[in-house]
């Protein structure tokens, strides 16, 4: 699977920061929303029309746009094996060896690219 493939996959969630305006995560999570895609955030904490976890959320999940540091990020991969997600965009900064071999021993498609740029385009 490509990027192409990849990215036009309707249901998503963004992990990350998505609750801080600022961050990468919070604008990657608005410009899907900006472009028709089912998606919704998730954070360790929480907050308003925000998950804590991928089994809280109450569609199928199609991919995950990974925005968080690798020590959080490779717990949520084990929850996504856990429950069938096979396909993730590793944000820039995201990325880890750790990561990259989790997914690719546990059948995950992870692309490494930025979200921003390829939603730019559609």
């Amino acid at each position: 699977m490509d990027i192409n493939e990849l990215i036009v996959k309707s249901n998503w969630v963004v992990i990350g920061d998505v609750n801080n305006k600022e961050k990468y995560a919070a604008k990657i999570l608005k410009k899907f929303k900006e472009k028709g895609y089912l998606v919704v955030g998730i954070h360790p904490k929480g907050g308003e029309g925000v998950y804590k976890s991928l089994k809280e959320v109450p569609y199928k999940i199609n991919a995950i746009d990974l925005c968080i540091n690798s020590k959080l990020g490779i717990e949520y991969l084990k929850e996504a094996k856990e429950i069938g997600i096979k396909n993730v965009l590793i944000q820039p900064g995201a990325e880890s060896e750790e990561i990259l071999k989790y997914c690719k021993d546990n059948g995950i498609n992870a692309i490494e690219n930025c979200a921003l740029v390829q939603l730019r385009s559609l």
